[in-house]
């Protein structure tokens, strides 16, 4: 602990969840430390501890002295799968399928995903940031302070980049981290209609060499479905990626089990996502790769699942589990990750404490980040400071948020971020 320079800034009067694995004891999985400080210097965590620990008092370790007012502190909240930043919506067609419309009768109307990307298509640059931000707000103003944002709405090289550019903007106009991750092999564009083939060539040959030279993928992602592309092709989207230097998460195993979870990890994936159709030799392959279930309930409830992800196995197997809202507009309009961490217990059966790590731990290492999701000295002072009794209350409320105040990088803010 420093003792010749004052810190930057000392949290009291609370107590924390680190969440950090080697504190924890099976009968506390939220790392608490009771009557807690935190020290805050350059932006990273300089000191975690019992407020007992501290050499001297608060006002003469720090310049700034911060009252958690009796509630409890977490690491900063972490999105890890959204499809943020896209063009209209699909509320029309949501109300036309709960009138009885079939999804053949909704796709020949315009509707579908396809109808997103027309719309983002269309849409300029501040366009899609200026329907972005608000997305973006709703999940700041509840403590997250990374977020990961997809394309894969354009399905060709002029939106997909623009769309990346518009993800990347988003960090120089609000108080967030953004991880970008390109995912043209999201659907098929009507130009390539009956021609899956040539639009992964164009992908391989095409698109994603010109967005890795221009710096704006973090990773790179596919959807390996029946409707979407085929193993096949989604090494072949992976084996560029590989040769690119970007790592690769994927979209497996959401409606049937085509051995996704076992392609990723076979190349070393940060992430298989959704997974409700995962079997445990997929399970099996991931926890010897490394690679993190992201679970997304948000999307199971919105399209009426029943098949419920192999939690036990799982856990069984030592896989990490991860929780995002995977905003997007047609199968989870979600911007609450709090609703996530009910959902996940309420759908799922995690406890709160998994539920909590899904958010934070797990959710930084599902993107490949090793320096936040954890209260641990020299990390990144990403943190939310809640109005809770128990960290328990964050699964359990539903519609509530406590979140009193947010530390990115150091930096205090209000939850409620005002447009500049």
């Amino acid at each position: 602990m420093p003792t010749s320079a004052p810190w930057d800034s000392l949290w009291v009067d609370l107590s924390v969840a680190t969440m950090d694995g080697a504190t924890m004891s099976e009968a506390d999985g939220y790392g608490a430390i009771a009557d807690a400080a935190v020290g805050i210097k350059d932006g990273r965590i300089a000191f975690v501890g019992r407020r007992a620990d501290l050499t001297d008092a608060p006002e003469a370790l720090a310049t700034e002295v911060h009252s958690g007012q009796g509630g409890w502190m977490t690491p900063g909240l972490i999105d890890c799968h959204t499809h943020l930043v896209y063009g209209g919506n699909r509320a029309r067609e949501f109300e036309m399928r709960l009138n009885g419309a079939s999804y053949e009768e909704i796709a020949r109307a315009g509707g579908g995903i396809l109808s997103t990307v027309t719309a983002t298509r269309a849409a300029s640059e501040d366009q899609l940031l200026a329907a972005t931000l608000p997305r973006l707000d709703s999940l700041l103003a509840e403590g997250v302070t990374t977020v990961e944002v997809k394309s894969g709405y354009g399905l060709d090289t002029e939106t997909e980049t623009r769309m990346l550019c518009v993800a990347r903007r988003l960090s120089q106009v609000r108080p967030v981290e953004v991880r970008t991750t390109y995912l043209g092999a999201h659907a098929l564009p009507p130009e390539f209609k009956g021609n899956p083939d040539g639009y992964i060539d164009r992908i391989c040959t095409e698109t994603l060499p010109a967005i890795a030279e221009a710096g704006l993928a973090d990773a790179v992602d596919a959807f390996c479905e029946g409707i979407g592309f085929s193993v096949d092709q989604t090494r072949r989207v992976f084996e560029t990626a590989k040769r690119l230097g970007l790592p690769v998460k994927l979209h497996a195993e959401q409606l049937s089990n085509l051995g996704g979870a076992r392609l990723v990890a076979e190349f070393g994936g940060l992430s298989a996502d959704h997974i409700e159709h995962l079997d445990e030799e997929g399970v099996a392959a991931m926890a010897q790769a490394g690679t993190v279930a992201v679970l997304l309930p948000g999307a199971f409830y919105a399209l009426r699942e029943t098949k419920l992800p192999p939690i036990e196995l799982l856990r069984h197997h030592g896989v990490p589990m991860a929780l995002s809202t995977d905003n997007n507009p047609g199968t989870s309009p979600v911007t609450s990750l709090l609703l996530m961490l009910s959902m996940g217990c309420t759908f799922f059966r995690l406890t709160p404490a998994e539920a909590l790590a899904g958010i934070t731990r797990h959710a930084a290492k599902a993107l490949g980040l090793t320096d936040r999701g954890v209260i641990a000295p020299g990390l990144r002072a990403d943190l939310a400071v809640w109005r809770i009794e128990h960290p328990a209350e964050l699964a359990y409320a539903i519609g509530l948020n406590p979140c009193m105040a947010v530390v990115n990088g150091g930096v205090v803010r209000s939850p409620r971020v005002e447009a500049p």
